[in-house]
């Protein structure tokens, strides 16, 4: 419960709640100041944890006291401590890596829509800021690194593989002989057993990571394979020792599952600049491709679609 005029939270009460929920049941209670950076965090809760307070501050338009203060609001010594809570509320437990998350949407502040009614705009909104956050720096090295390599091997496993099928696709359309699913075409352990220096591997995942990704960073770091790296933290296990980086947020969906939407984005653009970089080579390969498909009749003609 808030005391002290409304602006500081009971830390005792939140014991049963996560950091998010204790933030938006403070929010009518706090200041205007600290309730537009409670705003901000529960809106960026990866940025929150990921980044210095100082960075957090410039992006949120405001100066790293307020979240000093935000945090102490909240009954927090200051903000490293509120920080470290929001750090240890992503780690899921592997027994319970969805059903988990719906904790998060357990406390909402009085005469709040339901949740099913704020979760389509919420999810679209959450969607909107974590795409507004991908850095799109290290793509373009990372597309280099695709482009330069005689083979190209994508692994992505369960939920995660719906992001690796497009990219395989989207790259097989230009080069059509050098590009590999991991797993799309017979046992796991036989593309793992064909990785060769030189290579580039793509790793995608996320928590909980699969041990199928595990084992493909393991094998690709043993061949010697130029390894990218698609993955929603910086530590995480897969992603170790990769050459290249591409970081998207998936905790911040309200939803009970994790958020592949930048996941998509990145390899999207990934295959773009890959094509880019090949030139009129990908060009004429991919013009192949089209004259094939036309040969074979894949796509109806518009006018065939109208009723």
């Amino acid at each position: 419960m808030l005391h002290d005029g409304g602006a500081r939270c009971d830390a005792a009460a939140m014991d049963d709640e996560t950091p998010l929920a204790a933030l938006r049941r403070a929010m009518p209670g706090l200041p205007p100041r600290l309730r537009e950076a409670a705003r901000y965090v529960v809106r960026h809760d990866y940025d929150a944890a990921t980044r210095s307070m100082r960075e957090l501050a410039q992006a949120a338009g405001t100066n790293p006291a307020t979240f000093t203060r935000l945090a102490q609001a909240l009954g927090y010594a200051g903000w490293e401590p509120l920080r470290d809570t929001l750090i240890e509320a992503r780690r899921s437990g592997p027994e319970t890596p969805f059903s988990g998350r719906l904790r998060q949407a357990a406390a909402r502040p009085p005469g709040a829509a339901a949740p099913a009614g704020e979760l389509p705009a919420e999810m679209l909104g959450s969607d909107l800021g974590a795409l507004a956050q991908l850095d799109p720096t290290p793509i373009l090295a990372a597309a280099t690194a695709l482009h330069e390599a005689p083979r190209i091997w994508v692994a992505g496993f369960r939920s995660c593989r719906a992001v690796a099928q497009l990219l395989h696709y989207q790259l097989r359309l230009f080069r059509p002989d050098s590009v590999r699913l991991v797993g799309g075409a017979g046992p796991e352990d036989l593309d793992l057993g064909d990785f060769r220096g030189g290579d580039a591997v793509v790793l995608i995942g996320f928590v909980p990571y699969s041990r199928s990704i595990a084992v493909a960073a393991r094998m690709a770091h043993a061949a010697g394979c130029t390894i990218l790296a698609l993955a929603d933290r910086a530590d995480a296990r897969m992603a170790a020792g990769a050459h290249h980086l591409l970081l998207f947020e998936a905790e911040g969906t309200p939803g009970f599952f994790p958020s592949l939407t930048g996941a998509l984005s990145i390899a999207q653009a990934l295959a773009a600049t890959a094509f880019s970089l090949g030139g009129e080579a990908a060009l004429a390969r991919l013009r192949e491709t089209e004259a094939r498909l036309a040969a074979l009749s894949a796509y109806m003609p518009d006018q065939d679609l109208t009723p």
